[in-house]
């Protein structure tokens, strides 16, 4: 008889105006072993509610009329920090506030839940509950796991592996990153400290569509490099980031002596689109040896398999360490494969990967 590892349970307080969001959002969780739901059509409901059982996580809707969501997150991680997953639906006028709350110290972003489209429900629910779990193991820090039987996909569903590889000479050198829960403020660590020179990079942040593209161009407001969302057919050059675009899957192709991105739409793999694991494979297919890999705080696996066949072809491979992980799932993931060359804090991940590059000495 097979033994299914117990759950952790999981109390959530939902807040959203929207009676029927509210059900919806506790249909969708409710289901799940483990997670216990409540629910809060205003802060100050919340706020009664939290005196009497502190939530694991609360899922917070930022867009109430009349409500100062980004205050409530503020008062909740200046109080008693308690992770915080922002909801929101897929607006452009949002993505401002969204990216203001990550930086609030929300852990994650999840898409309000479509109603009428089953396919699209479907997959909703499956990121949904991920981003829960992944933000009831989140440490916030204080500011003034797969269903068993559950159809998994893995990268062969966008990218299969590949018999051969023939790699043309170049120096060109590609670092590919991928990070999920509390990636956010990692990547802006990361990304901060990198240097004008600095080889190109392609990121895969698990976030929803537009969302990517307003946080590209905020981390390129501060960085001195250049950083935008992946268009189909963009160069990886030096001194450009390029961050993959949400709900589609990036990839790394040859392009003569060069590198340039490819992006496509396809399934949910690892339970992620965009995925790490393909981006991770395109790599190891098309760079080898003149890639880097570097996975960083996130809940789950995705990332780990494709890590493996990075370093197997090649490539230097990072992880992020436990101490400065928000949640440690996806580096531990790949240490355990035996998919990573050196465990470093996120302070030292950008000199590691410069020395990695050629470009600078540890």
């Amino acid at each position: 008889m097979i033994e299914i590892p117990a759950v952790a349970p999981v109390h959530v307080l939902v807040v959203d105006d929207s009676a029927v969001m509210r059900q919806v959002m506790t249909a969708v969780l409710s289901r799940e072993v483990g997670i216990h739901v409540e629910t809060a059509a205003h802060p100050l409901i919340a706020m009664g509610k939290m005196k009497q059982r502190r939530p694991d996580v609360i899922v917070l809707d930022i867009e109430m009329p009349h409500v100062d969501g980004l205050t409530f997150l503020q008062q909740i991680m200046a109080d008693e920090p308690i992770p915080v997953l922002v909801c929101s639906a897929l607006a452009k006028n949002g993505a401002e506030t969204v990216l203001r709350a990550l930086e609030y110290g929300a852990v994650d972003v999840v898409q309000k839940p479509s109603v009428g489209i089953q396919d699209f429900l479907y997959e909703s629910a499956v990121l949904l509950v991920d981003k829960v779990r992944g933000a009831a193991q989140a440490r916030p820090r204080r500011r003034s796991a797969v269903t068993v039987g559950e159809k998994r996909n893995s990268a062969d569903a966008v990218l299969p592996t590949a018999a051969t590889r023939s790699l043309k000479i170049t120096t060109d050198k590609v670092v590919a990153v991928g990070t999920s829960t509390g990636g956010t403020e990692a990547l802006r660590v990361l990304l901060l400290t990198l240097p004008l020179d600095a080889p190109g990079f392609v990121v895969v942040q698990h976030m929803p569509e537009v969302f990517t593209a307003g946080f590209a161009e905020r981390l390129n407001q501060l960085c001195a490099v250049d950083v935008k969302e992946a268009k189909d057919g963009d160069r990886v050059r030096p001194g450009c980031v390029l961050i993959a675009p949400g709900n589609r899957h990036t990839m790394i192709v040859r392009n003569g002596a060069q590198y340039a991105v490819k992006v496509v739409d396809g399934p949910l793999v690892a339970r992620h689109r965009p995925s790490v694991d393909v981006l991770f494979r395109s790599v190891a297919q098309a760079a080898g040896g003149n890639a880097v890999g570097v996975l960083m705080t996130g809940m789950g696996d995705d990332g780990a398999d494709g890590l493996l066949e990075m370093k197997r072809a090649g490539a230097a491979t990072i992880a992020q360490d436990e101490a400065t992980s928000v949640v440690f799932g996806m580096p531990r993931a790949a240490i355990e494969r035996g998919a990573v060359d050196e465990v470093l804090p996120l302070m030292r991940i950008t000199a590691a990967i410069l020395a990695r590059t050629g470009l600078a000495k540890i």
